[in-house]
């Protein structure tokens, strides 16, 4: 009997000194992060997103990993936003276009012909404007960290060169899912149809739509000069990603970790806009050699499509309200008058 105690003695003094080796191990163990991405792992989105992963893993001394998951393997960008807002998934990057029915704010980025070029969209983007903007998304259950350039956005389409808004007329455009799209191509005289980023290969290579609007550097990494034969340079609308956190997970984190994915994020940042905009410097030129056929639409006719969607513009800054329209609009009038 004394034996039999013994052993059970010796045996609870193991556990217990085996018991803080276990807290330990399970202290030390990454914090996991799933972030989903629309794009592929060779775009300008997935060379972010590693840098962003590696940011993280440096900064927070290996505490912290990230799990990049590209390819819209999560899911469209609508179904990733309601993963995070439900605590399903930590991290995402993608359109802003497509929040604009949790945000109604976000519409201000859909504006076309907003921007006159990039260093008046990183002025407002990484300014009190874009920061405003940010700040209705906790509410929604959301956190944005920053602004990623997917960049000015083009037409292509298999029908036709497109060199005035009379040509969109007949083509069955995909758009985004999001009704200042929908209105836009609507108003220009396009067969606008909704539809998600993950089905637009299929869905042109099927011809269930002609064309489709999108940057050089996203036209040339999905590849669909395979699929589409005309590319019209219209920068009609200047479109940004953010990247974004689940607020529920946000809430959970120490303010240590919190500093370290904004870091990392806006290391991302800066990396990520520098690599695009180099990218599509050349995307034109290798979309050329790819057999598309590139057009430039005149200045002029440029200026008649931007007078064509002044309805839209009107009911853009009715939408996500005047006074941050009226500020907005005072702000790139400043920074035009300061050249």
């Amino acid at each position: 009997m004394k034996t039999v105690r013994r052993s059970l003695v010796a045996a609870a003094a193991a556990l217990l000194l085996a018991t803080p080796l276990l807290s330990l191990a399970q202290d030390i163990k990454p914090r996991l992060i799933r972030f989903g991405y629309g794009l592929n792992e060779q775009s300008n989105q997935g060379r972010a997103v590693r840098l962003f992963a590696s940011e993280v893993e440096k900064l927070s001394g290996g505490k912290m990993k990230v799990r990049a998951i590209g390819a819209a393997a999560l899911g469209p960008d609508t179904q990733m936003q309601q993963a995070l807002i439900g605590g399903a998934q930590e991290m995402m990057v993608g359109s802003t276009a497509t929040l604009v029915g949790i945000s109604k704010e976000m519409a201000l980025w859909d504006t076309p012909f907003l921007f006159n070029n990039a260093k008046e969209a990183d002025a407002i983007l990484d300014g009190p404007i874009g920061q405003k903007v940010l700040d209705k998304l906790p509410e929604k259950g959301l956190v944005g960290l920053v602004y990623w350039e997917n960049g000015f956005r083009n037409l292509t389409n298999s029908k036709r060169p497109v060199t005035k808004a009379e040509d969109l007329d007949g083509i069955k455009l995909r758009v985004m899912q999001n009704n200042v799209y929908l209105e836009s191509f609507k108003t220009l005289g396009a067969n606008a149809v909704p539809l998600p980023f993950s089905e637009l290969f299929s869905a042109l290579e099927t011809k269930t739509v002609d064309g489709q609007e999108n940057p050089f550097n996203t036209i040339l990494s999905s590849k669909f000069y395979e699929v589409q034969k005309y590319v019209s340079v219209t920068n009609h609308v200047y479109s940004p990603w953010i990247v974004l956190v689940s607020k529920k997970w946000w809430d959970g984190l120490s303010k240590a970790e919190q500093k370290v994915l904004l870091d990392a994020a806006k290391a991302s940042r800066d990396f990520e806009r520098k690599d695009t905009r180099e990218e599509a410097a050349k995307a034109v030129n290798e979309l050329k050699a790819k057999g598309m056929q590139v057009n430039e639409v005149a200045p002029a006719e440029v200026a008649r499509m931007r007078d064509k969607l002044t309805r839209v513009n009107a009911g853009i800054g009715a939408s996500v309200g005047m006074d941050l329209w009226n500020e907005t609009q005072a702000a790139l009038g400043k920074l035009r008058a300061s050249k």
